[in-house]
């Protein structure tokens, strides 16, 4: 970020962040380790009907295929793709070789996963110019070193420089000056800005709103009477503002994934949906370092009353399916109504733990 000037319409010290996504992360280390792999479809999945993608390279994309599928459907889009079962450790080394390559410029990093980081370059170690240039040599050096692309956004907040790296991808870079933003966010649809998922998306569209120029036109007291709390973040964001900092090692607290049905179901139609999120979760655990010990379920009734129930056995679920298993036991110990149905359900993981602590406790 070069230009000294403000963002938004909040005068504050402009900061100079940059994103890193790696691209197709897992999917392009099984390509580059295994040349007859190279400008094939690649996914990266166990096989069966409750296996979940975990990644899928360009070549396997061009067919629909995308991260969090269900394998069979993958299977089905794409019949010659080559199914790859992940290697969790192998992805972690690499990983750990990428932030290697990222404390050379800074020591303000927060991973958000084993793929992608923030990074805060307002000052960076190695005195280069701009945090373009930053973020250019950082590519440079994955690439030459690694032999891995990466995609980086640079921008004056998280917020940008996360929609900024997506922008060229694959192997892209792009650059948000403090200037442009409020034309670059004008033309975007409300669903880029974090939080508005489907339903959110719907509701806005509802009241005229399906751009992020649409939603800046609302007044901060209307857009917090319509959705409470999170319509001040709503507010800030259509106006490029978002003062969240890089923070180092944050520790993870949890791990969801969420799924809101087209229509209402009852409660005993929705194990596969629990199966399914369960090996979603399980497989973004992986990520992780740590190791989590209390598994959650989460209902959303017709009525949008929300339930949780929430368990932490003896020892941490060791598989997909164990996490499945406790999720749907978890579903036992909700009682609704004969005629109850339910809009949404979501499994999660918290409390989580470093695995070399947790072993130690576990054999006290």
């Amino acid at each position: 970020m070069d230009d000294p000037g403000l963002y938004g319409a909040t005068p504050m010290a402009i900061r100079k962040i940059v994103h890193v996504d790696m691209d197709a992360f897992y999917a392009s280390v099984e390509q580059r380790d295994d040349a007859s792999l190279r400008g094939r479809p690649v996914v990266v999945a166990w096989r069966g009907k409750r296996s979940v993608v975990c990644a899928a390279s360009y070549e396997a994309r061009k067919f629909g295929v995308r991260s969090a599928m269900a394998a069979v459907h993958a299977e089905r889009l794409c019949p010659d793709a080559i199914f790859i079962p992940p290697d969790f450790s192998r992805y972690k080394a690499v990983s750990q070789a990428v932030q290697e390559i990222f404390r050379r410029h800074t020591d303000l990093i927060e991973p958000l996963s084993l793929d992608e980081a923030y990074l805060d370059v307002t000052k960076n170690r190695m005195g280069l110019a701009t945090a373009t240039l930053v973020a250019r040599t950082i590519r440079q050096q994955i690439r030459g070193e690694l032999n891995l692309t990466a995609s980086a956004g640079v921008a004056p907040n998280k917020f940008l420089a996360k929609i900024a790296s997506d922008w060229r991808k694959p192997d892209g870079l792009f650059v948000i000056q403090p200037h442009e933003v409020e034309e670059f966010l004008t033309p975007l649809p409300v669903g880029r800005i974090p939080g508005v998922g489907k339903v959110m998306e719907k509701r806005l569209e509802q009241i005229g709103v399906a751009k992020v120029g649409h939603l800046r036109r609302m007044g901060q007291g209307e857009l917090q009477r319509l959705f409470g709390k999170y319509g001040m973040r709503l507010y800030e964001l259509s106006r490029g503002i978002d003062h969240s900092r890089v923070i180092p090692d944050r520790p993870t607290k949890s791990i969801s994934s969420e799924d809101t049905f087209e229509s209402d179901i009852p409660l005993d139609a929705m194990e596969e949906i629990i199966r399914m999120l369960a090996e979603k979760v399980w497989n973004a655990s992986r990520k992780q370092g740590r190791i989590a010990r209390t598994v959650v379920l989460k209902l959303k009734t017709s009525d949008f009353n929300i339930l949780t129930r929430s368990h932490t056995p003896a020892a941490p679920p060791s598989s997909a399916e164990e996490l499945a298993e406790i999720a749907l036991s978890l579903r036992e110990r909700i009682e609704p109504a004969s005629d109850q149905r339910f809009r949404l359900a979501g499994v999660g993981l918290n409390n989580f733990q470093d695995a070399e602590r947790l072993a130690s406790s576990l054999f006290d």
